[in-house]
């Protein structure tokens, strides 16, 4: 009875592995595929920039190809980052005080832990995967950084601003009065981590939290923006304004 139950097990875990196959296959195929169609869909409300009123905040939209970040001036006559993130009060190595935020979103490992995508466990990656991780904010301290093709300003409305500031506050934990938020050390030197509110999945990334973020703006973006492309698709190179990428 043994020997003939060999290949009942052999065809099952022929079947398993095919499940298997089928499976990464459609991840590796399916999933840009559909990020290249959600992304593509405007999928939410926006609100009217009214660009040419007396009254506008321009902010940036940054990629290095694989992430994305929010640029945001540390100090308006709406918001004072330096009252959320300790680290836009401090000088950088020369001297200089920021005048600009670079804020984004991640998975905790990756920003405290892996400082190149040859760093990054095999392990860590399969978690990321499969059950996904825990969120952090990270920041960029700039001074007076310059438009160009990977950071694309984008003129906005006061009640935009307003509604951006707000869509960034509330990935962050509440904090008791009188406290300042803890600051993190990472993957960058030059730059602050913060703990966050959410959770790290293949359908929240990093780029999905931006586009969400400007989405809550009124800014136009896609549905779903799992990758640095889908989010700056929407957003024009300087001089090319109304012109999106495909």
């Amino acid at each position: 009875m043994a020997a003939a139950s060999v290949p009942g097990i052999g065809r099952r875990l022929l079947r398993i592995a095919l499940i298997v196959l089928a499976a990464l296959l459609a991840l590796v195929v399916g999933y840009p595929l559909a990020a290249w169609v959600g992304s593509s869909i405007p999928g939410h409300e926006t609100v009217k920039s009214e660009a040419a009123a007396a009254q506008t905040v321009t902010i940036m939209v940054e990629t290095n190809g694989t992430h994305t970040g929010i640029i945001v001036p540390v100090v308006s006559a709406s918001k004072d980052w330096r009252e959320t993130f300790p680290s836009a009060s401090q000088p950088d190595e020369h001297g200089r005080m920021p005048t600009h935020l670079s804020i984004g979103w991640g998975e905790r490992e990756v920003f405290l832990n892996v400082p190149t995508w040859g760093d990054l466990k095999a392990s860590t990656a399969l978690r990321i995967a499969t059950v996904g991780g825990d969120p952090l904010m990270r920041v960029s301290h700039y001074v007076r950084p310059g438009a160009g093709p990977n950071h694309r300003p984008v003129e906005i409305s006061l009640v935009q601003y307003q509604r951006l500031v707000a869509a960034i506050e509330d990935a962050l934990p509440s904090i008791p009065s009188g406290k300042t938020r803890q600051v993190l050390s990472g993957t960058y030197v030059n730059d602050a981590y913060y703990e966050a509110e959410g959770s790290y999945t293949l359908a929240n990334t990093c780029n999905t939290w931006v586009g969400n973020t400007l989405a809550e703006a009124g800014i136009e973006m896609g549905l779903w923006t799992p990758f640095a492309g889908g989010v700056m698709k929407w957003i024009p190179e300087p001089g090319t304004a109304g012109n999106r990428e495909t």
